[in-house]
Formats: structure tokens, sequence, C-alpha cells
């Protein structure tokens, strides 16, 4: 967690305390919302990009040389709106695979279209064919899930599929 998400935190929970000291109660819960859904995203983030980077760390350590570069803070566009997030860059060779994963921060950046908690991106540089948009939703159940969204359809992201992401990007 950046020292930016730490204060976000701090600030919510200080709001959270004046909402209900001055009996409102609905803002208490829509902050209360905004602190579990932060959460939520911060827990789905972490898995993509932390399982990407065990692949890699895990090819490397049987002499892939894949370089790996994270970025906090990143920002990428999802249509109109700014997604804010992290970034995983691996590159091996020619071949690079971008993860890029976030959600808008302030009102300005927009929003996650689609009922969505945040975004994604898997990219292949040069084979664009192979790139992933994915969209977090929450389950029945109100956990994270992660789906790919192609043709105004989506189906579940799962370990596998990133594995074939992965398995792509290190042929050479």
């Amino acid at each position: 967690m950046t020292e930016l998400d730490e204060a976000w935190e701090v600030a919510l929970a200080q709001a959270t305390q004046r909402a209900q000291g001055a009996g409102r109660a609905d803002i208490a819960r829509y902050l209360d919302l905004r602190r579990r859904n932060d959460l939520l995203r911060r827990a789905a983030t972490d898995w993509l990009i932390d399982s990407v980077f065990a692949m890699a760390a895990d090819a490397n350590r049987k002499g892939a040389a894949i370089q790996i570069e994270r970025t906090e803070d990143h920002r990428f566009t999802r249509g109109a709106a700014t997604m804010v997030g992290t970034a995983l860059i691996l590159r091996r060779r020619v071949r690079a695979l971008t993860i890029e994963s976030g959600w808008p921060r302030a009102p300005r950046d927009g929003v996650v279209r689609g009922n969505g908690l945040a975004c994604a991106n898997i990219k292949h540089l040069g084979q664009a064919r192979y790139d992933d948009e994915l969209i977090l939703v929450a389950t029945e159940k109100g956990s994270p899930q992660w789906c790919v969204v192609k043709a105004g359809s989506r189906s579940l992201l799962s370990t596998a599929t990133l594995r074939q992401h992965f398995s792509r990007f290190s042929q050479s």
C-alpha cells in the first residue's frame, strides 16, 4: 500500500466518524461502501499482479532472464475514463508483456463502465490480437472476480488464462 493509499484510508475513516457524529448515516454508509470496494480492488489487483510476477520470478530462477518492472500510481485509459493503479512490465529479448490494473480515484477520472469496480489490461507488445481487457466485478457473495471482456461478453479470468498469456510472452 502506498503512502497515498494509507492517507486515503485515514481520511475515509475520519470522514466516516464525522458523518456518524453528525447523524448522517447515509454518508457513513456510502463511505463504508467505498472503503469495502477499495479493499476488494486492492486485493484483486494484488492477486493479478502478484500471480504474473510469481510466474516471471519462477522462470527467472530457471534462467529465463526476464526483466521485471513494477510501477505504482500508473495511469491508463479505458474509454473516456482514466484508471490509476499498478503496472507490471515484463521484458525478454524483443517481447514485452504489460499487466496494468486500476480504477478511477477522483470524480474527474470518470467511472468504470459495466458495473465494474476496476479495470485491467493484459498487453503483448506487437501482438495486439492476444491482448485482453479485464473488468473487476463483485460476485453475489461479495468477493472480487476478474472477467475478460471480448465482443461484449464476459468470461471468468483464471490462473490458467494468465499462464497462457505468460507462455505466449515467454516463447521466443
